[in-house]
Formats: C-alpha cells, structure tokens, sequence
C-alpha cells in the first residue's frame, strides 16, 4: 500500500492489535482502540496494565491492523515501533477525549467526558514510534493476473 491508502486504510479501521514482549519472552497481544496523530497510532490504556509493564522493560511494540474475512480481500499494515509512554494526567484526559470523539462519531456527551476524565489519573498514552512497515492488500492480487 502506499503512504496514502495506509493513511485512508487506518482512518478507517477501528482495532489495532498490538504486540509487547512479555517478561517469559513470549509476545502479548491485545487489541487497542487508536487515533492517528501526525502519521503515527496513538492509543490509552489502564497504567497497571501488562502491556504498560511490558513495554516500561522493553519499548518495542508490533502493531497489526487488518481487515477482510476472505483471503482474496484480506489487506493491512504491520508496523514495528518503538513506544513512548505518556503520564500527565492532563494530556491523558484530552486524549481520551479525542479517542472518544473518533469512536462515538462525534464530540462525546457529558457523561462520556466524565468518565474520561475520572479515567485518566489511572490511565497512560502511548505513541508508537514507527520504525519499519509492512502492508498487504490481497485486493490486488487478482488484478495482477
């Protein structure tokens, strides 16, 4: 995919699977809601979290981003990061806002916005930094026949 059906492919999507390097060796994965900033995902989480452990003693991070449930449609980008664990309370709260925002369509309502903001003294931001990328879209296997 080029820069610009990556950039369409994941303002679309809606679930980042993300990757950490767990304390036995063995990767975690678990599923994150984003928002892209400036070309790069963006997600929060609970600061107790395994992933947030994970990646406090390692800050590699492999994101995956799929979609498609036939093989001939499957398409998606993998991109391996490194990732900056963000902490003030403040930029937590307006980042939970935005996230909110992109996943209710819409500015959240009051009741949305407070548990957001009771959230985020127990919650972290994470940016990853994208180091390499990988994408596929199967779409176009079909007409390169």
């Amino acid at each position: 995919m080029s820069d610009e059906e990556v950039a369409g492919f994941l303002s679309q999507e809606r679930t980042v699977i993300c990757a950490t390097i767990g304390r036995d060796g063995f990767p975690h994965l678990m599923p994150l809601w984003y928002v892209v900033r400036d070309g790069q995902l963006w997600s929060w989480t609970f600061a107790k979290s395994q992933k947030v452990r994970n990646l406090e003693r390692d800050p590699r991070a492999t994101l995956q981003v799929e979609a498609g449930t036939e093989y001939s449609r499957l398409r998606g980008v993998m991109l391996k990061s490194d990732a900056t664990i963000h902490r003030d309370t403040g930029l937590v709260a307006d980042f939970g806002i935005e996230l909110f925002t992109r996943y209710s369509d819409g500015v959240p309502g009051e009741d949305v916005r407070a548990m957001v903001l009771a959230q985020a003294p127990k919650r972290v931001v994470l940016q990853f930094n994208e180091r390499s990328r990988s994408t596929w879209d199967h779409r176009k296997l079909a007409s390169a026949h």
